[in-house]
């Protein structure tokens, strides 16, 4: 009699002891809640680029609308601008150009591709177009920018900018036509070095 009862003994101790231990763990995933259960739908712009990008857009709108003070809340005191044609020009430099509005067709927009964060410094890197007025013809140049931002009393300010300008394929300029017959042509191994070995 005494072996029975140890077997009918272990089955149900192992029993307990499984339902105690489900009972101590839960299921993590009922648990967590129904935030944990869906996963997090991933935006396809980062945080950071809309807050650079109205950044951009405040600079973008100082420019085309001439406000001085709006520019000054963008620009750092330190601020240096490297321009595509390579002229630099520093914050005080930028707002007398604000505030002289020699160019009345001058427009720019920005828009942000990257931003990476270190720390209190920020780069933003993206396109811009500027339309401006080069001698007495009217220009629309298209190009890169980078610009530097410090954060500065818990906001950002731009401490240095960058442009580009994109050079713009010609159709009446001819691709240089090159004698090769193969499409990676290394002039080291072209028969004409053949030749002369």
């Amino acid at each position: 009699m005494l072996p029975m009862i140890r077997f009918s003994v272990y089955p149900s101790v192992f029993f307990l002891t499984c339902c105690f231990a489900i009972a101590q763990n839960p299921d993590p995933a009922a648990s967590a809640g129904p935030a944990a259960a869906k996963p997090a739908v991933t935006s396809a712009e980062s945080p950071e680029i809309g807050q650079f990008q109205k950044i951009e857009d405040t600079w973008s709108s100082a420019v085309n609308q001439r406000d001085q003070y709006s520019l000054e809340l963008v620009l750092s005191p330190l601020f240096v601008d490297v321009s595509a044609t390579g002229d630099i020009t520093t914050r005080n430099q930028q707002l007398v150009q604000v505030m002289t509005g020699e160019d009345k067709t001058l427009y720019i927009t920005q828009r942000v591709v990257t931003v990476r964060m270190l720390g209190d410094i920020a780069v933003a890197n993206g396109t811009y177009t500027l339309h401006h007025r080069v001698n007495s013809s009217q220009v629309d140049e298209k190009g890169v920018f980078t610009h530097v931002f410090e954060r500065l009393h818990g906001g950002w300010v731009c401490v240095n900018s960058q442009r580009t300008a994109l050079r713009e394929e010609s159709n009446a300029k001819g691709k240089k036509q090159s004698n090769a017959e193969m499409p990676f042509h290394i002039p080291l191994f072209g028969k004409s070095d053949k030749s002369n070995q």
